[in-house]
């Protein structure tokens, strides 16, 4: 049996979890972040670029101290003090917005693409070093804002060739303040909560008591909007509660005016993944794809300012939008001109210059994948 790390001479060899992006997927997903990001900035979202390393104290808010597990940290030697790389950059945003913008117009619109780093990957998500790209929209409380996230989020999907794109929204705010009417102790509401998020119906009605049929109903309504809504309405929710759906049917009445075929589903017990938002929150799925492309949702920034904002997770993406159609390239044998390359570039041709004579310079295009030979004075195609 071979042990990982037990071949030192090995120099392909790389961490678990960590993978090297060849050509031409690393292009690819270049591209891919490019178009995501111009339309973040078609709807008005300004990239920041928040550094890869800072104080530890710093890249970890009050509010997420559950990410710190997954920071790997290292010692700064010019402060001593501890730096952490980051595993997510939705912290560093608020903290751009908090400090460095604080005086800026709200709401604030920010967008970010980048690399993050944990100390392990999940199930779903083995990587444990993938990119990130998403927005931030900060100081904006009203529906409005949940709104233009979760559409700009299947927007910029659509627009990079996701059109099948599934939305499951959410909002931990419907469960909060039915636990909060029944004033269960502290550890009692966590287990509840954490039953209801695994739809465990025994636990829910061990833990719920005089409750129970109410959480029962709410795990049953769970699926496609129109149906969901129906059930939630049905179910004797407190005001607040109430609210939480008539915002969740606000952005679903807002996707399906964009495309009525639009798939989205609630499910207004999810909580893994959203334990510190605070209002409409959504995850994207792709049909066949392994993990979620992305979420989101509602949260306080710094100073308990009203947030929300969009991550997409590029390994998922990647996996979900359409493979890159086969790039033409031109073989220039050796001594091709300067003037005739530039010509070349200027008309958009990928070129490919021979360095020293060949034999056969279209067997030596066709070695080099080249799908033309530039051949008296023009592209010949192969």
């Amino acid at each position: 049996m071979t042990i990982l790390g037990s071949q030192p001479d090995n120099k392909a060899l790389l961490p678990i979890g960590l993978h090297d992006v060849l050509p031409p997927a690393a292009a690819h997903e270049a591209e891919i972040i490019r178009r995501l990001v111009d339309t973040f900035a078609q709807f008005g979202y300004e990239r920041v670029e928040p550094p890869l390393v800072e104080f530890e104290t710093t890249l970890l808010g009050p509010a997420q101290s559950g990410l710190a597990d997954h920071i790997f940290r290292v010692m700064d030697p010019a402060s001593q003090r501890m730096m952490g790389l980051r595993a997510d950059m939705t912290l560093q945003i608020a903290r751009i917005a908090a400090t460095r913008l604080s005086r800026s117009p709200r709401p604030l619109r920010l967008s970010y693409a980048g690399q993050v780093l944990r100390v392990s990957g999940s199930q779903l998500r083995p990587q444990r070093q993938f990119a990130q790209a998403g927005v931030e929209l900060i100081g904006a409380a009203s529906v409005g804002g949940d709104v233009e996230i979760v559409q700009l989020a299947v927007t910029a999907l659509r627009r990079v060739g996701i059109a099948g794109a599934s939305v499951d929204l959410t909002s931990p705010a419907i469960v909060a303040t039915i636990l909060d009417e029944l004033a269960l102790p502290r550890d009692t509401n966590a287990r509840l909560r954490a039953a209801l998020d695994r739809k465990d119906a025994a636990a829910v009605s061990h833990l719920a008591g005089p409750a129970a049929p109410r959480m029962h109903a709410l795990i049953a309504s769970a699926g496609p909007a129109e149906a969901a809504f129906a059930k939630l309405d049905a179910i004797g929710l407190p005001a607040a509660a109430r609210a939480e759906v008539a915002r969740l049917r606000t952005v679903v009445d807002a996707l399906t005016a964009i495309d009525p075929r639009q798939r989205v589903t609630i499910d207004a017990v999810e909580y893994r993944g959203f334990e510190y938002q605070t209002g409409v929150s959504f995850t994207v799925f792709a049909r066949g794809v392994r993990g979620e492309l992305g979420r989101g949702g509602r949260y306080l920034a710094t100073a308990g300012e009203p947030a929300t904002g969009l991550t997409l997770f590029l390994d998922s993406v990647m996996r979900a939008v359409p493979p890159p159609a086969p790039a033409e390239r031109l073989f220039l044998p050796f001594g091709t001109s300067q003037p005739a390359a530039l010509a070349m570039h200027e008309q958009g041709w990928i070129t490919l210059a021979g360095l020293e004579p060949e034999g056969d310079a279209a067997e030596q295009a066709r070695r080099h994948a080249c799908t033309h030979l530039y051949r008296n004075g023009a592209p010949e195609a192969l």
